[in-house]
């Protein structure tokens, strides 16, 4: 990588992150006004999605989406993804239909503003360091989707920095199976290369999403969690590409 393009983005990623900060006050403030009117968030949801597709669109990032044929109008699910970058969360509320919720971690709820938002959209907070308020607030997640919302999980448990998938965290997927209703393996490519884990440099660049057949955890009733846990996490590998878009060649680092 030679000092100017170096330079440049790191430029980028300092003017994305003051915009950042900046639409997230803002969307975040209004969050919280249209929730306390409006307990069931339905307005407030539409204002976090405007809050991606702004993201998205002040760096003119183009996401390629395949298999939203799978997806049901209508019909709820739990949502699969893997993790790599913030633009994860970008791109899936900019793509991904219908009303549904976030299973994040608690210190995300602390970060002002954006964090009380969180809370009023009644997103769910999960505890790691908490074995019983984490089985608790699972509990919860599997009641809302059995009500008929849609959730996303990251089953890795974290923004992941190898070029492989970590290994799935259980709980997400003992709470899969309470909730009863489908996983759709979600792979999401070019958002490590936009911005990696931990760094302020940000590169431009296209995303692409593909959605994976729905997976049917009844199916798995009565087997090993770990079964249902392989067939997600093949699903999810099968279409990550950790090279996307710019090839196995690494002189663009």
């Amino acid at each position: 990588m030679d000092d100017n393009r170096r330079g440049l983005w790191l430029a980028y990623g300092l003017w994305f992150n003051f915009w950042l900060v900046l639409l997230t006050l803002i969307m975040g403030t209004l969050i919280i006004i249209a929730t306390t009117f409006e307990p069931q968030g339905t307005l407030g949801r539409k204002l976090a999605r405007v809050w991606a597709k702004l993201l998205l669109k002040m760096l003119d990032i183009p996401v390629i989406v395949e298999g939203r044929d799978h997806l049901v109008p209508g019909q709820t699910y739990i949502f699969a993804a893997n993790h790599r970058s913030q633009f994860d969360i970008f791109v899936l509320l900019d793509i991904l239909p219908g009303d549904f919720g976030w299973v994040a971690k608690k210190s995300l709820f602390q970060i002002p503003v954006f964090g009380q938002a969180m809370n009023r959209l009644g997103n769910i907070s999960i505890d790691r360091q908490n074995l019983q308020e984490a089985i608790k607030s699972l509990n919860h997640a599997a009641g809302l989707v059995r009500e008929g919302r849609s959730l996303i999980i990251f089953p890795e448990g974290t923004r992941a920095t190898s070029r492989e998938l970590l290994p799935f965290k259980k709980g997400v997927f003992i709470m899969a199976q309470k909730a009863g209703q489908p996983i759709v393996p979600v792979s999401i490519s070019g958002t490590t290369d936009i911005q990696p884990r931990g760094s302020l440099h940000i590169r431009p660049g296209p995303i692409k999403v593909v959605i994976s057949p729905p997976i049917d955890p009844q199916e798995f009733r009565g087997r090993p969690k770990e079964e249902l846990m392989a067939a997600v996490h093949q699903a999810i590998a099968d279409h990550f590409d950790p090279d996307y878009p710019y090839g196995s060649d690494l002189s663009h680092n």
